[in-house]
């Protein structure tokens, strides 16, 4: 590279005046500048290092400048200048620099002024820079234009400093990859290890003294309630919808005198149930992330629990407030000589799955009933058998049973003969596990579970305690059950539909059960076979089948919305098309009768009432019309009066006014279709109807109609609450348009639960609401909502005639619902988001293209 300077440069000898009187003395022997300013002594001769200083009024800065200095004196000059713009690039004056300029031989003292305007553009270097010294001994000339992009302007960082700024950054880069591990990654500081007996021993568990002053909980609270005592906000939002179950770790509770407070310890069965939730989805051993806790503590069989200690021992459990969010499973309740239905260790709020519930002890909602394990399922593999008519029909076979139901069904056997075996245990054969396996009928020996499989319906009575073993077997064996135990709480009835795989008959009719039986059709005896073995299958199998869905269970209650459906719970998963898939035991398609009956309750609006039959008789699926006339007081119009219509109409007069007439099945009903409506709803369409009748032949399980309502919970008042706002959630349709199946009438006319049909008629209110609850009650399902019809308008009733006008008929409609579900001892009503449209509904098509054209709006 060239050098822009061309001559040598003079030596300065003596000071060096600059503009402002300033004198710099050169001592070159020193390598200093002497004899300046206060504000110049800081500087020193530094090897290939300028220096400039910038005057000003207030302000003097020291700003340093690597450049080659002896090759480039006037580059170096520039950057320096540079530096010195952009650093003061706010000042307003004319700003007057001397740049000192060190190299191992000189110091040059250079001067330059730059124009307020050139200064604010950030402009390149001057073409001149003049520099002189004492006497004018020497004046330079650098001419030529020097870019801003010339020489770095901005200092480079010490090396010392860089390496701190560095450490600094990784410190804090390390310290948030720690919190974000920390934070992310599962522990607990009481967590606890997995604790089956292949990871410890039980003699290797710590020993825990209870004192005998140690509290002990409180007797079970039989008002207790998902929402009462169990703490919903511990499980939280999770993303995957799963409850996380907490097992306490494994503990020996022995009492003061180191007696022990079981007799066996911790069972075999007790530890493969806590081992299949420690590897289920369900478990954390995160405490703080639990939602429900399970102790270690083995209550499975109360026969060998010492009642106090075992109850101390529960409220020593470090999270166990009162019971809060705790599950125990016990499968053997009571003891004798009552041998109550639900375990007698006092527990506080804890949830129970017990086996063996009544309807006493059982609190709905909140317990899981439970089967009674049978330990034969993991030793006998009982292949699975074809459905159909087997080589007994009725099959005994249970042991220990009360000599009045043996004696009962010794009759039967005589009175039927070869269909019914009655097996007993083998007096001859000596006890143990083979002698469990046999049972005997004067004298000939028959393996036990296999002979099961022989026979179509099998008989399980109660014993000394409700739940019992045999139910498992004899689902095992493709088997009917038929039960005979008053008051018993089926297992998983929450969600199982027993009416599927077993026949229900109360103890009273022991002596007609042969009859009841052989009323029931053969195929739908096949279909209670094959759903009788996959419910084995799926949820009586093993001792993990039945702890899982026992969480299941809670985990639907805690997550509604994510819940499994009846279909899910009670449809095998390969449906085949000889299975029941409708509680109904209807066929999967629609009826053959074709059409429907609309049923027609009035009073005497005949105005009305020709007015709705007149629209009824333009449905093209309309069989017959029957009208029931509620006035006793007033006789029907004459024949001649009536509307002529295309099919039969009949008028059937009441004996009493009830608004429960509606729902009688009278015997000229003869389509499985009904058509239930008011003698005002005279704003349906044809086309609605028609409609909606298509709707229920794809669904004859369920009620469906126009205008929805929902129940809600009213949580300041602490009860069930009746909606009829228009919401985005229904659970129930009004009855005063609605299809449904004609089995619903003799159900709420001969099986209605409780008082209700006769609180219905003495309050002339409700008796939709009493339907909807029945409906749901016995398929698990809601109703369905079809158009987008909301409301149902009578432009000639008044608030005399037109009874849901009365001013007390909304109040009276909250307390039905909370009626119902006291009597009913649930709310069996489900909510959806659901409604059925045409296809076509609100398409910009040509009317006359689509089959439902005329579907109102309100």
């Amino acid at each position: 590279m060239q050098s822009l300077i061309s001559d040598p440069v003079t030596e300065l000898k003596g000071p060096t005046e600059c503009e402002d009187g300033t004198y710099l003395f050169i001592n070159r022997s020193e390598k200093t500048i002497r004899n300046v300013p206060q504000v110049y002594k800081e500087l020193t001769w530094r090897k290939r290092v300028c220096y400039v200083v910038m005057r000003h009024a207030t302000d003097r800065h020291l700003v340093p400048c690597h450049n080659q200095v002896r090759v480039s004196l006037a580059i170096c000059t520039a950057s320096l200048m540079m530096s010195a713009v952009i650093a003061r690039s706010r000042l307003v004056k004319p700003v007057k620099y001397i740049c000192l300029l060190t190299d191992q031989r000189e110091v040059l003292s250079l001067t330059f002024e730059l124009s307020e305007a050139k200064k604010k553009n950030f402009p390149q270097i001057p073409e001149r820079l003049n520099c002189w010294s004492d006497g004018g001994a020497s004046v330079m000339y650098a001419s030529g234009k020097y870019s801003s992009r010339g020489p770095a302007l901005i200092p480079r960082m010490k090396t010392k400093h860089r390496i701190y700024y560095i450490a600094l950054f990784s410190v804090v880069l390390l310290g948030l990859i720690a919190t974000g591990m920390f934070q992310f990654w599962p522990h607990s500081i009481e967590s606890s290890a997995e604790w089956t007996l292949e990871k410890g021993s039980v003699h290797d568990a710590p020993l825990i003294r209870l004192p005998a002053s140690s509290p002990i909980p409180e007797r079970g609270d039989l008002s207790c309630r998902m929402h009462t005592c169990f703490d919903v906000y511990r499980c939280g939002y999770n993303p995957k919808n799963k409850i996380k179950v907490y097992i306490y770790a494994l503990q020996r509770f022995v009492d003061e005198f180191g007696v022990p407070i079981s007799s066996t310890g911790l069972s075999r069965e007790y530890n493969d149930l806590l081992s299949a939730i420690s590897d289920s989805d369900f478990y954390t051993d995160d405490v703080t992330r639990a939602c429900l806790f399970i102790p270690s503590i083995d209550v499975l069989n109360q026969n060998s629990l010492r009642i106090r200690e075992t109850a101390q021992a529960l409220a020593m459990l470090p999270r166990w407030d009162k019971g809060m969010n705790h599950l125990l499973f016990n499968m053997l309740p009571g003891g004798p000589p009552d041998y109550n239905t639900a375990l007698d260790v006092p527990r506080d709020r804890a949830l129970l799955a017990g086996g063996g519930f009544s309807t006493w002890t059982y609190r709905q909602g909140y317990d899981v009933s439970i089967p009674v394990y049978s330990p034969l399922s993991a030793d006998v593999v009982l292949p699975e058998r074809q459905p159909g008519p087997r080589r007994y029909f009725i099959l005994s076979s249970q042991t220990a049973i009360h000599r009045e139901y043996r004696a009962e069904l010794e009759r039967l056997k005589e009175e039927n003969g070869e269909a019914l075996l009655l097996l007993d245990k083998c007096s001859n054969l000596s006890q143990g596990a083979a002698s469990a396996r046999k049972r005997c009928y004067k004298g000939q020996v028959y393996d036990y579970p296999q002979i099961l499989q022989e026979s179509s319906f099998c008989v399980v009575l109660r014993g000394a305690r409700l739940g019992q073993a045999a139910l498992s077997d004899v689902l095992q064996a493709g088997c009917v059950p038929v039960i005979l135990a008053d008051s018993y709480i089926l297992p998983f009835s929450e969600v199982l539909d027993w009416k599927r795989a077993s026949v229900v008959i109360p103890e009273e009719k022991l002596s007609e059960m042969y009859t009841i039986l052989k009323s029931i059709p053969h195929r739908q005896v096949e279909e209670m076979q094959r759903q009788a073995r996959w419910f084995w299958e799926a949820y009586f199998s093993s001792v993990k089948a039945i702890g899982l869905t026992t969480l299941q269970i809670i985990n639907d209650r805690i997550y509604p919305y994510a819940a499994r459906t009846y279909e899910q719970w009670n449809n095998p998963p390969v449906v085949k098309w000889s299975s029941v898939n409708s509680p109904l035991f209807l066929p999967l398609i629609p009826p053959r009768a074709p059409g429907f009956t609309a049923v027609v309750l009035t009073y005497d609006r005949i105005e009305s009432l020709f007015r709705v039959i007149t629209e009824i008789s333009k449905v093209p699926s309309l069989a017959k019309l029957l009208i029931v006339w509620n006035n006793q007081n007033k006789s029907p119009p004459e024949e001649s009066l009536w509307p002529k219509v295309g099919v039969p109409l009949k008028v059937v007069r009441t004996k009493e006014n009830k608004l429960s007439n509606r729902f009688f099945p009278y015997d000229e009903i003869e389509t499985e279709a009904v058509l239930a409506i008011d003698d005002d709803i005279i704003m349906l369409t044809s086309d609605e109807l028609q409609f909606g009748y298509e709707v229920w032949r794809e669904f004859p399980d369920r009620l469906v109609g126009y205008p929805g309502r929902l129940h809600l919970w009213d949580h300041e008042m602490g009860k069930w609450k009746y909606e009829s706002e228009w919401t985005n959630e229904v659970s129930m349709v009004l009855t005063g348009a609605a299809f449904y199946h004609k089995y619903f009438n003799y159900l709420y006319t001969y099986k209605m639960p409780g008082d209700i049909k006769n609180w219905v008629d003495a309050h002339m209110n409700c008796e939709d609401i009493a339907m909807n609850f029945l409906v749901a009650n016995i398929t698990g399902k809601a109703p369905i909502k079809v158009t987008p019809r909301k409301k149902f308008k009578c432009p000639e009733c008044t608030a005399i005639d037109g009874l849901s006008l009365d001013q007390t008929h909304m109040v009276e409609r909250s307390e039905c619902i909370n009626k119902f579900a006291s009597v009913f001892g649930t709310m069996p009503l489900k909510v959806v988001e659901h409604r059925a449209d045409p296809v076509l509904y609100k398409d910009d098509f040509p009317e006359k293209l689509k089959s439902f054209p005329n579907i109102g709006s309100l």
